[in-house]
């Protein structure tokens, strides 16, 4: 089930946050094949939100000043 709208990037970035502490602590040595395909995804996903910093900085400029 995906998370509701809105609380999507909350939940999103807690469990994001909760990965990159995975992979800081080295809990990825025995990745199965749906971890390791989800790892790959999360890269690919994390790139695209990457290109559009500016996008998305503009977006948090326009909540806070709006």
């Amino acid at each position: 089930m995906g998370n509701m709208g809105y609380c999507r990037f909350e939940n999103t970035a807690r469990d994001l946050r909760d990965c990159v502490q995975a992979i800081e602590n080295g809990e990825i040595d025995d990745l199965d094949s749906y971890e390791k395909n989800g790892l790959e995804d999360l890269l690919d996903h994390c790139e695209a939100i990457f290109f559009m910093k500016e996008e998305i900085e503009e977006i948090l400029n326009e909540k806070e000043n709006g």
